[in-house]
């Protein structure tokens, strides 16, 4: 497959990368700055500079199978960044699977009392962006992910995925490996099992 990865420069995007590369897949790794992404040699990528803050020169992406969002707010980030990342791929009419998270928008009860304490505390200023941007992405077909807390880690061997429908609140805060969490990413990227709706990755 040509799997494109939005916000390659990142720690789970680069991620995604160097795992969609050990799969075999084509990878076109989508960046604001393209001199960020690194790719151990002698591994061969496609770099394009996206800005998805400047629409009109954001990349033509009609020759990739799938888009793998894993852009979020950053430092230095204005409000409206993430927003704006939903509204590229949605406008780019490409299979997408958006990264977001759990505690935010129609999950925001799901992780259980304690993880949306947290999430208000950390995260609160952020949440309704993450819900428009969310929204966005589902009503353009999108699969969207709202992963948990993500953490450093050995990838998980009882990795999966669980609709958000069918998740049980749990006690404590849940937590999974960005290396989980990249793996179950790129399977949901490669069988399109899903299709389209809220889906928790679990370890």
């Amino acid at each position: 497959m040509r799997i494109a990865v939005l916000g390659a420069s990142g720690r789970t995007g680069g991620t995604l990368v160097d795992q969609a590369l050990e799969r075999g897949h084509e990878v076109v790794a989508l960046a604001r700055t393209s001199a960020k992404v690194t790719v151990p040699a002698p591994r061969q990528v496609e770099i394009r500079q996206a800005d998805v803050t400047a629409p009109q020169s954001f990349p033509d992406l009609t020759d990739v199978d799938v888009v793998v969002s894993a852009i979020g707010i950053g430092k230095g980030d204005g409000p409206g960044a993430l927003v704006a990342g939903a509204r590229r791929l949605a406008a780019a009419n490409v299979r997408t699977v958006w990264l977001g998270a759990l505690g935010s928008g129609v999950s925001s009860r799901s992780g259980g009392l304690i993880y949306a304490g947290v999430m208000r505390v950390f995260v609160g200023s952020e949440l309704a962006e993450k819900a428009e941007a969310d929204e966005i992405a589902l009503k353009a077909g999108a699969t969207v992910f709202h992963a948990p807390d993500v953490t450093d880690g050995r990838l998980s061997p009882t990795r999966r995925i669980v609709p958000l429908a069918e998740l049980r609140r749990p006690l404590l805060p849940p937590r999974i490996s960005r290396t989980t969490l990249a793996a179950l990413l790129l399977d949901e990227a490669e069988t399109g099992r899903h299709d389209t709706g809220v889906l928790v990755p679990l370890s």
